[in-house]
Parts: C-alpha cells; structure tokens; sequence
C-alpha cells in the first residue's frame, strides 16, 4: 500500500529509478512518443514537465541543469532547438498519457507518451471534423444546383434526368407484373372453363 508516499518508486533502488527515467526522458524528446507501462508514464511526467519548463529560457546555466538530469547531448539540443520554440506559449501541461490497454505477458496496464505540441493528427483532427460536417450538408445541395449549371450541353441534362425514370417504372412494374400472373391467372382460367362447356 501506498501509505501517503508522494514517489512511485517502481520496484527499484533510486539510483536505477533516475537511470531509467532520464533514459526514457531522453526518447520521450528524441522521438516525441514513447509507449510504458502506465505507472512509468506518470512517474516520467513529473520528471521531464519540469525540464521542459527549464528549456523556454536558454542559458548556459539551464542547459547545464537540463544534461544532468538527461546525460545526453542530442536530448539537451532537441529540447532547447526544436521543443522549446514550440512550446513557448504553452503554461504547462506538456505531455500527454493515453491508456493503451494491457501487455500480454503480465498484464500491466500499458499508456502511450506523447509531446502534445507534436502529435499533428490530434491537434488536426478536430479542425478537420469542424471543417467537414457543414461542407459535407451544404455540398451536396450546393453539387444537386450545381451539376445542371456546369453541364453547358442541354444533350448532357436529359439523359440524366431520362435515365432514372425508365428504370424506376421498369423496377415497379416487373414486381406487380409477377404478382398480377401469379394471382389472376388461374381464376381467369376456372372462370372460362365452365362458361364454354356451358355455351
């Protein structure tokens, strides 16, 4: 039990606990997204959110606090080139966690890390979705207008409009041609027989 401890220690010993979340800070920056189980995602937020922070003033001073935590020379120049200039404007909340159900093995719950700033196709979609349910309604009126306006040729116009009026008669008269037959044919018949044998 938890017993009011403020640090996940993971199951390890603090030095392997700061050896593995630099590690994984490292990657979390080199490749913008990492996939963990969901305790390290959490431990590895209040780990680099702080580090990101350090990254919008660029001084040799939080440069140099940023590598003692990351030990890694391509980590520290992402973070301040490429990171920091997006992040500028955001007042926190860098990073997000999304679950990613459970892992095979142990089942241990499993969540996908991510820069928030860099996932294009969430920040894309939502825009997308906006952009494309009135284009999609006022489209299609607007294409139904528009497609006797764009056909100039009048030879154009009437085999559209000819076409879907000779096959919905054609549809609508074989089903009640099949159920006249099937139903009148064998009273006309009875009905004829007796009155020539009558005759």
């Amino acid at each position: 039990m938890r017993h009011n401890r403020s640090i996940n220690h993971l199951g390890r010993q603090s030095g392997h606990r700061k050896a593995m979340l630099s590690n994984m800070a490292s990657s979390l920056i080199l490749s913008k997204q990492i996939e963990t189980t969901l305790a390290k995602a959490k431990a590895l937020r209040s780990y680099v959110e702080p580090l990101i922070t350090k990254s919008k003033e660029d001084t040799t001073h939080n440069r140099r606090t940023v590598f003692s935590y990351l030990k890694q020379k391509e980590a520290v120049s992402e973070l301040f080139r490429v990171v920091a200039p997006k992040i500028a404007d955001r007042p926190g909340g860098y990073t997000r966690i999304v679950k990613n159900g459970f892992r095979e093995g142990d089942g241990a719950d499993m969540a996908i890390m991510e820069l928030v700033d860099f996932n294009e196709s969430a920040a894309a979609t939502p825009a997308a979705a906006a952009a494309k349910k009135p284009a999609t309604r006022r489209s299609r009126a607007k294409k139904a207008e528009a497609a006797p306006v764009e056909g100039a040729a009048e030879g154009a116009e009437a085999p559209a409009k000819k076409a879907p009026a000779k096959k919905a008669p054609a549809k609508s008269a074989a089903p009640k041609a099949s159920g006249k037959v099937s139903t009148k044919a064998a009273p006309a018949k009875k009905v004829q027989a007796p009155r020539k044998t009558g005759n």
